[in-house]
């Protein structure tokens, strides 16, 4: 009796699932994947390209993220060093954006960064302004 329930509980959750997913895999990944990375995939040429795109512009913004936030005046050999490590963290950062909305939030990032430097800046510059 109970194995008749299950089994019936298991041939409709599998209805459900098939009714959701839609029969063309392709599609239902580019639908799952994040805005970007789902423009990227469907208007470059190949997989590929898409895919070494996806990682450069989240290397990209990940140190204009770095840069603007956390960076120090470091000697050239530490910099690398952190950009080789930033890099090959971003490799994983890569498999998340496919379905994450990594893109994107490291662009908000660098835009409330780019916000705070500039107002700092205006800070200082009127600072220096009443001091002469």
């Amino acid at each position: 009796m109970m194995l008749n329930i299950m089994a019936v509980f298991g041939s409709y959750f599998n209805l459900v699932l098939l009714a959701t997913v839609s029969t063309n895999e392709s599609d239902y990944v580019f639908n799952r994947m994040s805005g970007i990375t789902r423009y990227l995939y469907e208007n470059l040429p190949s997989y590929q390209i898409a895919g070494y795109a996806t990682f450069v512009l989240v290397f990209l913004m990940s140190a204009i993220v770095y840069k603007l936030g956390f960076a120090k005046k470091l000697s050239f050999g530490r910099n690398v060093i952190i950009y080789t490590f930033l890099f090959i963290g971003c490799m994983v950062l890569t498999f998340l954006a496919l379905f994450l909305p990594m893109i994107e939030g490291l662009i908000v990032a660098a835009l409330i960064l780019i916000i705070y430097k500039s107002r700092l800046w205006r800070e200082k510059r009127e600072e220096a302004k009443q001091l002469s």
